[in-house]
């Protein structure tokens, strides 16, 4: 069965992630309910999603969702069971997904990196122009204002010695 996700999200008595789909080949909106068994406040969000996603009676159904979204609703589930508000929650969420670009990447660890990473690739993938896309453009050239002198440093300053 060729199913099309639509809506993905997540209801928290009876704990579940609700999934609205669409059928292909009869082209009939549908709505499935995966309970979320074996959550508590202090499990795994990752390991949790991908149970899901991995299970096989969900598994045709949650093709078209990603893994984040689903670890996304599970936090929010998360939270729901430490007693946060669904706004407090969805607020954590978002300052988990945003990146400060001040912040030294070579003092995390190998998981939170790698989850750093995977949320840089999402937004690249999601702000890329493809060659498809209506306003793409082949080699654009861009002039950036020039507002102060710029400095020389040693090591661009071409010598008259050759390695």
């Amino acid at each position: 069965m060729a199913c099309v996700a639509k809506k993905c999200g997540i209801r928290f008595k009876p704990p579940s992630v609700i999934l609205i789909y669409e059928e292909k080949d009869k082209e009939k909106t549908r709505q499935r309910i995966m309970p979320v068994r074996n959550f508590s406040k202090f499990s795994d969000c990752s390991i949790a999603a991908e149970q899901l996603k991995n299970n096989p009676r969900h598994k045709a159904y949650l093709e078209g969702v990603s893994l984040r979204q689903l670890e996304k609703l599970h936090s929010l589930l998360k939270g729901h069971l430490r007693g946060e508000s669904l706004a407090e929650s969805l607020e954590k969420v978002q300052r988990e997904e945003t990146i400060d670009p001040e912040e030294d990447m070579n003092k995390l660890d190998d998981k939170e990196l790698a989850k750093r990473k995977s949320i840089m690739d999402e937004l690249f993938e999601k702000n890329r122009k493809k060659k498809d896309d209506p306003d793409f453009v082949y080699d654009v050239e861009v002039e950036f204002p020039q507002d102060e002198q710029l400095e020389s440093c040693g090591w661009d300053v071409e010598s008259g010695e050759e390695v």
